[in-house]
């Protein structure tokens, strides 16, 4: 890659940036090298309590790969991406020179049009062309795409939420990348906003007050991470849809990465068709929980559970998360 092609591909950053992360984290680096860019993760944006095995955040990489190739072939630049994950050097692959622009359906607009909405969607199901079509994109890199109704997750739901709010590490973690106030210096930056989670003013003082240093432990102790995790059931208490994508039996964490890409190339798909999304990490982070869904499915080893989100036409816009790289 030529001095005035890395030139280029720094100014498009901003666009980059739009891919999606757990807790907004945006965990991606850019190493620009003489001919290549090299695509790495800063080791304080992940999250060891929350991620504990890692696959969020090679998910999240795995995705920020594919907006940057999408990005840079609407930009006209010729550019493809090599793997070559590397854990100790907290590297997943490189931008490299290639004879043509990446082949996708996809534009920038679309990049910057997708979003994750948290708040109530129009009850219904996908359409089964529609379905057939992520189901593809799922078998393109040998995994599956399983559909379940939006009900059938209450129960795994709220065990999941539970063990967040009552394990300390991981509801420190969460407390960290939380924007409650929008006189957080971080609030137009990354984390999860009081906008992005659809919180009320009074809301929003309630969580902040439940997750701060001083009060946790006395509340934790009086059960309020029941009490807590029963708010976020309405998101699936509704005749919608929940997509499972199932990895390949001994799928490494390089194909983990590639599988990000699926993710992102199945989340644009569904956002050109009015669709939103709104990821359910916790549900494969917390062992338990991640059993008993591979039990509900079917699936033999739990540790092929990939991705759950709920997808569906949100009732109301949400707004668009804050990014550290922007236009503004």
């Amino acid at each position: 890659m030529n001095p005035d092609a890395l030139d280029a591909l720094r100014a498009l950053e901003p666009d980059f940036w739009r891919a999606p992360s757990a807790h907004n984290t945006q965990p991606w680096e850019l190493r620009y090298r003489e001919h290549d860019v090299e695509i790495g993760w800063d080791p304080s944006r992940t999250l060891p309590a929350g991620d504990p095995t890692g696959r969020d955040l090679r998910l999240a990489l795995g995705a920020f790969a594919e907006t940057c190739l999408i990005v840079c072939a609407d930009a006209g630049l010729d550019v493809a991406f090599r793997p070559d994950y590397d854990e100790t050097a907290h590297r997943v692959g490189h931008l490299v020179a290639a004879d043509g622009p990446y082949t996708t359906p996809f534009t920038t607009q679309d990049v910057r049009d997708r979003r994750t909405a948290r708040g109530a969607y129009q009850p219904g199901r996908l359409d089964g062309h529609l379905a057939a079509r992520l189901e593809d994109l799922a078998a393109e890199e040998k995994a599956e795409l399983r559909r379940m109704r939006a009900r059938e997750l209450i129960g795994l739901l709220h065990e999941a939420d539970h063990h967040l709010f009552s394990t300390p590490p991981a509801a420190r973690e969460l407390r960290a990348w939380l924007r409650l106030d929008p006189e957080d210096p971080r609030y137009r930056q990354d984390g999860l906003t009081d906008r992005a989670l659809g919180l009320s003013r009074w809301q929003a003082r309630g969580l902040r007050f439940a997750l701060s240093p001083r009060a946790y432990p006395l509340l934790r102790r009086a059960g309020v991470a029941r009490l807590l995790s029963k708010a976020s059931l309405s998101a699936v208490d509704y005749d919608g849809e929940v997509l499972v994508l199932v990895a390949r039996p001994g799928c490494s964490e390089s194909e983990q990465v590639a599988l990000g890409r699926v993710l992102m190339r199945q989340w644009l798909t569904l956002s050109t068709f009015g669709y939103a999304t709104h990821p359910f990490s916790q549900i494969v982070d917390a062992e338990v929980t991640k059993q008993r869904l591979a039990r509900l499915l079917d699936v033999d080893d739990p540790s092929r559970l990939v991705g759950v989100v709920r997808v569906g036409r949100p009732l109301a816009s949400p707004p668009s998360s804050a990014r550290l790289r922007s236009y503004i």
